[in-house]
């Protein structure tokens, strides 16, 4: 069983703006540089026949290259945080990839959770009773002028995380690369 998820990679340059901000929460068990992306679709445990279907489907995926930015901190958890994370600007573009990377899954067996996407980059795992609900208020507030980008999107990639002692390690599996012709050759 390989844990995998498929996210759209980050830029060196967004990366950096990333970890200055994590620099700045002072709250929380920061993800390392290498962590940092926005995950489309997470795929959880997958026996390798089945991640074979699903990159045989995201092969197939067809979108154009779009155009992201991020603005403002927020957290996942209600009443109770979990985590905080860098927004990203709400992009039609990027529903419309997330629902195709997310119908693949499906077409190749896997069970995707039905939750609405939300788009964002994690930044800190929190512990709300640890650390406080008003310092993470404040730490979020902190961050509300935080703004990186704009960024361009030209392709989105699978990926296996391991787990054990400390952060998770991602690799990378395959790339997709985007095109709004099924055929990249073709004119658009």
């Amino acid at each position: 069983m390989i844990r995998a998820f498929v996210a759209i990679p980050l830029p060196d340059d967004i990366r950096a703006a990333l970890v200055a901000l994590q620099g700045q929460l002072q709250v929380g068990r920061v993800l390392p540089p290498e962590n940092l992306h926005l995950t489309l679709v997470f795929l959880g445990e997958v026996p390798d026949p089945l991640l074979e279907e699903v990159h045989l489907a995201l092969s197939g995926v067809h979108a154009a290259p779009l155009t992201l930015r991020l603005a403002g901190l927020d957290m996942f958890g209600g009443a109770r945080p979990r985590s905080i994370h860098a927004r990203v600007v709400p992009d039609p573009a990027l529903d419309h990839l997330q629902a195709r990377v997310a119908q693949a899954a499906r077409t190749a067996g896997v069970q995707v959770e039905a939750r609405r996407f939300v788009p964002h980059v994690t930044l800190a795992y929190v512990n709300a009773a640890r650390t406080g609900r008003a310092r993470l208020a404040r730490a979020v507030a902190g961050g509300a002028a935080f703004a990186a980008g704009p960024f361009d999107v030209h392709g989105f990639a699978l990926y296996r995380s391991d787990l054990g002692r400390g952060p998770a390690r991602h690799a990378e599996l395959a790339q997709y690369p985007l095109s709004a012709s099924p055929n990249p050759s073709d004119p658009a």
